[in-house]
């Protein structure tokens, strides 16, 4: 399946779409679709840029992202490739009102939580057998596992991964912006970003960007970037154990250890040293 800014290509004759990437990094272009992603992280470590946030991610971890929901998934550079099984479909997959069906009732829970996309925190042993199984099982045992897999994320722990939604879909040229943004922050946060310089990169004076931006993610672009730079503090700190607070803090593009910790905190309700030991004891 070739997958465009913004849009995706569905294959003839399918209804379940499955995708397998195995390369040196993921797909990182910010794109948005109309179809629900179900994505098993079957190797590879990065963030997951999604709506207005941004999470970390790692091996085993599996993602429900919703409809319309602009997203990339930023690999860490590395000798070893990637893999990722992903799953996508809609709520007429199966015909406009299949899910509106009395016995189907209770995927209406589903379909509410894929709103906002989340990350399954429970059954994963059970997901990964599921989502390993499809891109080599039939179609009719494609359609089984589905509604298998679809059972068990209704019941999971799940762990939300946006509050905002996007009813529809981000034209090319705000598509375009957004990811000249995203890849301009993503290379450089770690470093002293200002306004004028990433307002520039997309012709716009500084007050224009700052409405733009507040307009398609809910939060100002500072509020984004201290979120980027936390969650690769968050990274480091379960990744470099040899490397003290002070140097991750350096690492992630605070100037201070102070406002380090004080960012932190408001984002993580604790500070990095006792999320250090939180993982230890894990």
């Amino acid at each position: 399946m070739k997958v465009h800014p913004f849009q995706i290509l569905k294959p003839y004759n399918e209804n379940l779409i499955v995708q397998v990437d195995r390369a040196k990094a993921f797909y990182n272009q910010l794109h948005q679709h109309n179809e629900i992603q179900l994505s098993l992280v079957v190797k590879g470590n990065g963030k997951l840029v999604i709506g207005d946030s941004i999470h970390q991610f790692q091996d085993g971890d599996f993602f429900v992202i919703g409809a319309n929901s602009p997203h990339l998934f930023k690999s860490e550079q590395t000798s070893t490739p990637v893999h990722m099984i992903t799953l996508f479909f809609t709520k007429s997959t199966f015909g406009e009102n299949f899910f509106d069906l009395t016995d189907l009732e209770d995927t209406g829970e589903f379909f509410n939580h894929a709103q906002f996309g989340f990350q399954v925190t429970s059954s994963l042993e059970e997901i990964h057998l599921f989502m390993k199984a499809l891109p080599k099982t039939s179609k009719l045992n494609r359609v089984i596992l589905f509604f298998k897999l679809l059972k068990v994320l209704i019941e999971a722990k799940k762990k939300p991964l946006t509050s905002f939604t996007y009813p529809k879909e981000i034209g090319p040229v705000a598509g375009e912006r957004m990811q000249v943004i995203f890849d301009y922050t993503l290379r450089n946060f770690q470093n002293n970003i200002k306004l004028n310089t990433v307002a520039e990169l997309i012709h716009m004076t500084p007050n224009a960007f700052c409405k733009f931006f507040k307009k398609r993610t809910d939060k100002t672009f500072f509020q984004f970037l201290i979120e980027l730079r936390v969650e690769h503090a968050c990274q480091l700190l379960r990744r470099k154990r040899d490397l003290s607070v002070s140097e991750i803090s350096e690492a992630s593009g605070f100037t201070s250890v102070s406002n380090f910790n004080r960012k932190f905190r408001l984002l993580k309700h604790t500070i990095p040293s006792e999320y250090r030991k939180t993982l230890v004891s894990n």
